[in-house]
């Protein structure tokens, strides 16, 4: 199991650094259906996207890729209220979690997928105040579910029509700012399993860091959005087929 799980940290650091996303969008589903309840889950998650995308955006910082000003807005915003939702999540069904979970697999692919500027033109600037309530709506949800927020960030921020490029790096550098908001209220609550949680970090450092020397040298942005919708829809549609076999319709 710990082999499995450090080869499976890999890879999924690995691809999801690639878009600037952290992994455990894609990590907490394959841990429950390896047998980890989900309660122990989530906080591996959120560490795991903590230590791999703070990798990630160093190599990004060095080479210059971000926007501050956009960024820390969004950090603060984002720290605060993924505590409270990793609050909230201990009042919330398992089962409804791993309904929001599959909304926004769905969300993130699809607009990975689909979505495209008609204009074509994008913008470097967004305003303190949307960067703020984009904070705290994400900081919220990747509180509750465990996820870090990049899947939330990110798509928004091309729905606002923000560069591309940039868009991954600023959302590299806000998720292990939430993600350890997160981690630290489960941690407060007795939700982490050490031996896990190192396993499955270590092998995310290497993957991130691996994955964004890889992006920034030889890979075009558009197949890397490509390359994670269809990860994240093959999850999406598991995890229905699951939950669908689950309650026999």
């Amino acid at each position: 199991m710990d082999f499995i799980l450090f080869v499976i940290s890999f890879i999924a650091s690995f691809l999801f650094s690639l878009g600037g996303i952290g992994a455990a969008i894609i990590l907490i589903p394959i841990m429950v259906y390896l047998g980890i309840p989900i309660s122990t889950a989530k906080p591996i998650g959120l560490f795991f996207n903590t230590i791999s995308m703070a990798g990630a955006s160093i190599t990004n910082i060095k080479n210059k890729k971000i926007d501050f000003k956009i960024g820390i807005p969004i950090i603060i915003s984002s720290f605060i209220f993924a505590s409270i939702g990793a609050y909230l999540s201990k009042y919330i069904p398992v089962n409804v979690i791993i309904l929001m979970f599959i909304i926004f697999l769905l969300f993130s692919g699809l607009m990975f997928l689909f979505y495209k500027k008609r204009d074509k033109t994008y913008t470097n600037k967004i305003s303190y105040i949307k960067s703020i309530l984009l904070g705290s709506f994400a900081g919220t949800i990747s509180g509750i579910l465990g996820i870090g927020g990049g899947s939330i960030i990110s798509p928004l921020m091309l729905m606002m029509g923000f560069n591309p490029k940039k868009t991954t790096a600023i959302t590299a550098f806000v998720i292990p700012f939430s993600s350890f908001s997160g981690f630290l209220t489960y941690w407060a609550m007795g939700n982490v399993n050490w031996r896990t949680l190192f396993i499955v970090s270590i092998a995310g450092t290497m993957g991130a860091i691996a994955g964004t020397i890889f992006m920034n040298k030889k890979l075009n942005s558009n197949i890397t959005k490509k390359i994670l919708a269809v990860i994240l829809l093959i999850t999406a549609i598991k995890m229905i087929i699951d939950l669908l076999i689950k309650y026999n319709l």
